[in-house]
């Protein structure tokens, strides 16, 4: 980082972060600008909810069942789980086992606890879904898959919207013979 000096020759403090201190110097620390969320449908909302339930079962290696029970009795947003989340997490709990099985079938060369684990829970999600969700006339399963890939935007890496979006499609393109 370079500084512009002034007509005294006392460096003029860069807009950008500022550089590492001295102890006891003071230090001004640039606002954070929260993820951009007004991309988000009412219904990609109440995908991310759901997908908090996965995730969170996942990393504590917990029943997706139990953990759902627990986020309905005491939700750790400041409101309560939207129904359509609790309808997305119990189609996930009634499928787990075939939807992680197609999953790992389907991703070649990525196991998925290779996976990142906020891509595994967004393609669990976004698989039951697509896969066995009921057949909704206002909402075509391509606009399903293009919904968990802009919350795989959102939340998770650079590569991952790529990454869920074709194995989503593949799983979508599949639905006849794994539904």
């Amino acid at each position: 980082m370079t500084d512009s000096s002034s007509s005294t020759g006392k460096p003029q403090k860069d807009p950008g972060l500022p550089p590492p201190g001295r102890e006891g110097e003071e230090v001004a620390f640039e606002r954070t600008v929260p993820a951009r969320t007004d991309r988000l449908t009412g219904r990609s909302r109440d995908r991310i909810r759901a997908l908090d339930v996965v995730y969170e079962a996942d990393a504590r290696r917990r029943d997706v069942n139990d953990v759902l029970s627990d986020r309905i009795a005491r939700t750790a947003a400041q409101s309560p789980l939207p129904p359509y989340a609790r309808e997305l997490v119990a189609l996930y709990a009634q499928h787990v086992e075939e939807i992680d099985e197609q999953l790992s079938t389907h991703s070649r060369d990525w196991p998925l606890h290779r996976m990142p684990a906020v891509d595994r829970a967004i393609l669990r999600l976004g698989t039951a879904e697509v896969v066995h969700g009921p057949e909704q006339a206002d909402t075509p399963r391509g606009l399903i898959v293009g919904e968990y890939t802009k919350i795989a935007e959102v939340l998770s890496t650079d590569d991952s919207p790529r990454f869920v979006n074709g194995l989503l499609q593949r799983m979508l393109d599949m639905r006849g013979l794994l539904g």
